[in-house]
C-alpha cells in the first residue's frame, strides 16, 4: 500500500512539473509521437502489433508520457511490451483498458537523454473484433526536452489506420463453381495440418501433410491440389481417405481442395490454402548514411532488401558483442543504431522473409572519438578526502565520469555535470581510502557521445595528521606495553621461583637436620650393639682361644664399623654443605 501511495505522489510530482514547463517554457526544437505500421489489413480474429515511437532528431528528449485511443468495438489489446524501449525509468507501467480503448505509459530516459528518430517507446499488440477501419491515434502526450529545463518540444502526433475485414463466405472470383451441397450430403470438411497449420503464414517445409474426418456413411472423397484457390476436386478415393501427405512442392501459393460424398451424393467443398518459400530474399544491401558530423555516436544505414514470394518481415541486427536484436521497418528503410563508443565497429544483419529464411550482410563504420576533457585543478596530495576537489572543462550539459583507481584495483567512478560553458567541479562526498591513486576525466555530451579519456595524474590521499599522530602513538604503544608487561612478568616469575628455591632450600636443610640426627641415633645404636657383640667375643677369648673365623669376624667388624662411621660422617657432611 505505502509502495502504491508512493508511485502515485511521485506520478503527480512529475505531472506537476510537466505542466508547469509546458505553460512556461517556450516550444524548442520539434519532436513527435507516431506509430508503425502505421496501416494494415486484417481479418477478423487475427492479431498484430504496433509498435509505439518518439521522434526527436533535433534535440535530446528526457521524459515521454501519453495516452493511444482505439476502437473497442473492432479491436482489444493482448499485451503491452517494454522490450527494446529507450525508457530507463518508468514513473508508472504501462496500461492498458479494452473497456476504455486507451493505453497509456509514462517514463523516463536518463541522461544524456535519448536523440533520434525512431525512438522506441512500447509495442502493442491488438486481437481484431470487428470488420471496417480502426483508427489509433494518440490522445494525448508530451515530449520534455533534456535540457535541465524541461521543456515540452512535442509538435504533432502520427496517426495509424487499420482495415479489419469481414470474413468472405463467397469466393470473390471462382475459377470453377463449386456445386452446392444437395440435401443430406456430407458438409464440407475441415481440413488441419501438421507441417502448416496457419493458411495465412508461409513455411520453408515442402512435404505436407493434411487431415479431415470421414464422418459415418461417407463413402468416397475427392481430392485435388493445385494453384487454383476455388477448383473442383476430381480426384476419387473409394474407400474414402482422411489423410493426403504431398511431398517435393513448389515455392508459391497452393491450394488443397477437399469434398465427401455419401449415398445422397457429393458435398461441400473446402479450400485449404498453403504457402511455401524455401529460398532466402533475392537480395539485401546496406549502405551507411553520410554524417556531417563523424562523432556522432547514432550511425544511420539504409536496408534495402527484397522477398519476391512472401516479402520481408522483419531484420535481425547485432553490434559487435551485443545481443541480437529484431528490429522493424517502419516503412522508410532508415536503421539507427543505439548511441555507441567511439572506434570500429561492425554491423552483422539478417533480412528476414515471412517464412524465417535469411540473408545476412555486413558493414563496417567508425565513430570519432570527441577531445579528451581538460583537468585545471586538482590536489596531489591530501591529508583529508574532503579536500578532493577536481576542476576542468569539457563540453557544455555533459555528463563526466570522474575516474579513481588504486593500482591494480577497479576503478571507481564518479559523475557530476558540466554547465552551460563546459565547466565542471567534482568534490569529495564521501570517504576515499587512503594511498596512491590515477586520476582521469571522460565526457559523454547530450547525444551520448563520448570523450577520450584525459591524461592520467597521480593522487595521494593520506590520513589526517591527527589520525595519523593518534595512529603512531598506537603503534608505539601497542610495542612499548607489551614489552613493559613482558618485563614485569619476568620480574614476578624469578620472585616468584627464588622464593619457592628458598622455602625448597630451607625444607630440605630441615629434613636433612632431621635425617643427621636420626642417622647419628641409629648409628649409634647399631655402634653400640656392635661394640657389645665384638666385646662379648673378645672376653669369650680370655677363657678359650678364639677360633680363626672368630678372630677374623672381630677384626673385620671393627674394621667396617669405623669404614662405614666415616663415609656416614662424610656424606652427612656433603649434604649440609649442598643445602647451606
Amino acid at each position: 500500500m505505502f509502495f502504491k501511495t508512493k508511485t502515485k505522489t511521485i506520478r503527480l510530482l512529475f505531472l506537476c512539473v510537466f505542466a508547469l514547463v509546458f505553460l512556461v517554457a517556450p516550444l524548442a526544437e520539434a519532436a513527435s509521437l507516431y506509430v508503425s505500421p502505421s496501416s494494415g489489413t486484417h481479418g477478423i480474429g487475427d492479431s498484430f502489433t504496433v509498435g509505439v515511437y518518439a521522434n526527436s532528431s533535433e534535440q535530446a528528449l528526457n521524459a515521454i508520457s501519453g495516452t493511444l485511443s482505439f476502437p473497442t468495438d473492432k479491436l482489444e489489446v493482448t499485451s503491452v511490451s517494454k522490450a527494446g524501449s529507450i525508457m530507463s525509468l518508468w514513473v508508472a507501467e504501462p496500461s492498458f483498458s479494452n473497456s476504455a480503448g486507451t493505453v497509456s505509459f509514462e517514463g523516463i530516459v536518463l541522461n544524456p537523454g535519448y536523440s533520434g528518430s525512431a525512438g522506441k517507446i512500447l509495442s502493442v499488440t491488438f486481437h481484431t473484433k470487428g470488420g471496417g477501419s480502426a483508427p489509433v491515434n494518440f490522445a494525448t502526450g508530451t515530449i520534455l526536452a533534456n535540457d535541465g529545463q524541461g521543456t515540452n518540444i512535442l509538435t504533432g502526433f502520427g496517426s495509424g489506420n487499420f482495415i479489419i475485414e469481414l470474413e468472405d463466405t463467397t469466393p470473390a472470383a471462382p475459377e470453377s463453381d463449386t456445386p452446392s451441397a444437395v440435401t443430406g450430403t456430407p458438409s464440407a470438411p475441415q481440413i488441419n495440418s501438421t507441417t502448416h497449420p496457419n493458411p495465412d503464414d508461409w513455411y520453408t517445409v515442402s512435404d505436407v501433410e493434411l487431415s479431415w474426418s470421414i464422418p459415418q456413411g461417407v463413402l468416397s472423397s475427392s481430392l485435388l491440389i493445385g494453384k487454383k484457390s476455388q477448383a473442383i476436386p476430381s480426384v476419387n478415393y473409394s474407400p474414402a481417405i482422411g489423410y493426403k501427405k504431398i511431398t517435393d512442392l513448389d515455392d508459391g501459393t497452393w491450394y488443397f481442395h477437399v469434398r465427401l460424398r455419401s449415398s445422397a451424393g457429393w458435398g461441400g467443398v473446402t479450400h485449404f490454402r498453403l504457402q511455401i518459400d524455401t529460398k532466402e530474399p533475392e537480395y539485401f544491401e546496406i549502405t551507411q548514411q553520410p554524417e556531417d558530423d563523424a562523432t556522432n555516436p547514432v550511425a544511420t544505414f539504409l536496408f534495402e532488401a527484397e522477398d519476391e514470394l512472401s516479402g520481408i518481415s522483419h531484420y535481425v541486427i547485432k553490434i559487435d558483442d551485443a545481443e541480437e536484436q529484431m528490429w522493424q521497418d517502419d516503412g522508410t528503410h532508415i536503421y539507427r543504431t543505439p548511441a555507441l563508443a567511439h572506434g570500429k565497429h561492425t554491423l552483422i544483419a539478417k533480412a528476414v522473409d515471412f517464412a524465417g529464411n535469411e540473408l545476412a550482410n555486413f558493414a563496417e563504420f567508425n565513430i570519432e572519438p570527441l577531445s579528451a576533457p581538460t583537468i585545471t585543478e586538482y590536489p596531489k596530495m591530501i591529508d583529508d578526502w574532503a579536500d578532493l576537489i577536481v576542476k576542468g572543462s569539457t563540453y557544455p550539459n555533459s555528463q563526466v565520469v570522474i575516474w579513481l583507481q588504486e593500482s591494480d584495483e577497479a576503478a571507481m567512478s564518479y559523475f557530476v555535470q558540466s554547465d552551460e560553458e563546459g565547466l565542471f567541479i567534482f568534490a569529495a562526498e564521501e570517504k576515499i581510502d587512503e594511498g596512491k591513486y590515477k586520476l582521469w576525466v571522460e565526457a559523454i555530451d547530450s547525444r551520448g557521445a563520448r570523450t577520450l579519456p584525459s591524461d592520467k595524474l597521480d593522487i595521494e590521499i593520506q590520513r589526517p595528521a591527527f589520525w595519523r599522530i593518534g595512529s603512531m602513538a598506537i603503534n608505539v604503544l601497542s610495542i612499548i606495553i607489551p614489552l613493559i608487561a613482558l618485563v614485569f612478568l619476568l620480574i614476578f616469575l624469578a620472585m616468584f621461583s627464588w622464593n619457592k628455591v628458598r622455602v625448597l632450600r630451607k625444607r630440605v636443610s630441615r629434613e636433612a637436620n632431621e635425617a643427621n640426627e636420626v642417622l647419628k641415633k641409629s648409628f649409634a645404636d647399631l655402634r653400640k650393639s656392635l661394640v657389645n657383640n665384638i666385646s662379648s667375643l673378645e672376653k669369650a677369648g680370655t677363657k678359650r682361644k678364639l677360633t680363626a673365623a672368630e678372630s677374623r669376624v672381630v677384626r673385620q667388624l671393627k674394621k667396617d664399623l669405623n669404614m662405614t662411621e666415616k663415609v656416614i660422617r662424610k656424606e652427612i657432611k656433603d649434604i649440609q654443605k649442598e643445602v647451606e
